[in-house]
Parts: C-alpha cells; structure tokens; sequence
C-alpha cells in the first residue's frame, strides 16, 4: 500500500482522494503511482489519501490501513526525509487541493524542501491532450448515431470552469458529438440531456472523467437506480452502454502525470 517506513531523504508522496473499489484503486492509483515510480530516481513513492472515510471504509472490510495525508506527512518527519515532492492526482485546483496546500504549509520548516506538483488539468497543453486521449478512448463507437458523454465529478469550487473548458477543446477538434457533465455541478445530467435531443443519437456512451472508477461511476452513472445516468438516458428513450474504467489506469494518462512529477523534481535543482 506504500504505506512503508525507511523512505530515505528524499519522497515523492502520491496523494489521492481514494476509492473503496480494490480493482479500481489498484489499476488507477496504484498505475499512477507504479508510473511514478518507474519513472523518477532516488525518490521513495509513497501514498496518501485525503478521504478519511475511505480510509476507515478499507481498514474495516479488508484490515489495510492507508494513510491520510497528515499520518503520511509524520511518516516523512519521523523518516527523515529532507526533500519531499507531493503529487495531488486531482484533476484541477479544487477545494481537496486547496486543502492540502494549507495542510503542508503546516509542514514548512519540517523538511528542507517541499514541492507541490500540478494536477492533471493545468496548462493548455494539458487540456489539448486530455481531451485527445478522450476522443481516442471512445472513438471505436463513435459511428455517427451515438453521443459520447463523460461524467465529471463537478465542484462549487471556481475551477469547476474546467469541465466547460474540456468542453471548448473537444469542440475545437470537431468532436460535437462529445458532451461533459456532472455529478455535483454544472453542467448537470438535464444540461447534457437537453443538449443531445433532437440531433439524431440513438445511442449514448457513459464514461468516467474520474480519475478512479469508483462509487460514482458505478452507482451515479451506471447504477440502476432510476436517477443513474444509466437509466435517465435509457428513460429517454436512447440505447446506453457504460464503459467502466477511470482515467488513472489510461497508460497515456499515467503518463502525463510522470511528467507533472518529472518537472517539480527539476524545481528542486535550481
């Protein structure tokens, strides 16, 4: 669980909000993570999750403990390392963010250098590449009569503006029949089942804009409770299909993060 002691002077700490969902945790944070890992030298990849009742959730059922954030940070102090580098696998500068840096600057004088690495969407090239490899993901039935819709997490935060923004890029790259919603914000389920109507689809796709594939995609999106995504757009008269698989196991998504972690790392040597 890269959750072990003699971590060395120098730490790259993964932290995630997490998921109850074993398969899924193990192929999306844990591929992010083993992706970090090969990737960086000298550095001991370690993890933190942010959701305490993920965490009781996982040691109850399963009897393993994952550190939240602060028992991963004493872990360090208690380890000694001198240079740590944390990796959020969040998706933009939201609330858990803004969290955890008021939580490490708790920690400032504990360690000789502390890093923060940027979330997955940050730059513009960040957007341009995302949204290719979301094109990329479901193009196999993109056939002319189907809307591809990927479900967001959506946040009251001002970087909620990302899920618009993605939207802007997929427009730009002439992909009209891929729409984002949310679970929690806007745009919501109604804006992209609005959105939809009357442009001809017979059958939409449902996939994951999560990182992991957790509670929301397998009880929000693809759920049978009548308020599932699943069962809204079935209602309303469309073919529905649910690709089950986050963002995190995406090899080409892994790999952006590698590359977020690879340019905080060059930080510390200027």
């Amino acid at each position: 669980m890269r959750n072990e002691d003699e971590i060395g002077e120098k730490e790259l700490l993964v932290v995630s909000f997490g998921t109850s969902f074993n398969d899924s945790r193990r192929l999306t944070i844990g591929g992010i993570e083993a992706a970090i890992d090969e990737a960086v030298e000298d550095y001991a990849v370690r993890r933190a999750f942010t959701a305490q009742i993920i965490i009781d959730h996982v040691e109850r059922r399963d009897g393993i403990h994952i550190d939240n954030v602060e028992e991963a940070l004493d872990r360090a102090v208690a380890n000694g390392v001198k240079l740590l580098v944390v990796q959020p696998t969040h998706l933009m500068h939201g609330f858990e963010y803004d969290e955890l840096i008021e939580l490490l600057a708790g920690y400032a004088d504990a360690f000789e250098q502390i890093v923060v690495v940027e979330p997955l969407l940050t730059s513009d090239e960040d957007f341009d590449r995302v949204a290719d490899i979301m094109i990329d993901l479901v193009k196999d039935y993109d056939d002319g009569k189907t809307a591809l819709v990927y479900m967001g997490h959506g946040t009251e935060h001002e970087y909620n503006r990302i899920y618009a923004q993605m939207q802007d890029v997929l427009g730009a790259k002439d992909a009209a029949n891929y729409y984002i919603g949310t679970v929690e914000a806007e745009p919501s389920i109604d804006t992209v089942l609005e959105a939809i109507t009357d442009k001809g689809y017979t059958r939409v796709v449902l996939r994951d804009m999560m990182v992991v594939c957790g509670d929301h995609a397998n009880n929000d999106m693809a759920g049978d409770e009548e308020d599932s995504w699943k069962s809204v757009f079935t209602a309303a008269g469309y073919e529905v299909v649910c690709v089950m698989e986050g963002l995190g196991q995406v090899p080409a998504i892994q790999q952006i993060y590698v590359e977020h972690a690879l340019a905080a790392i060059a930080q510390t040597a200027e």
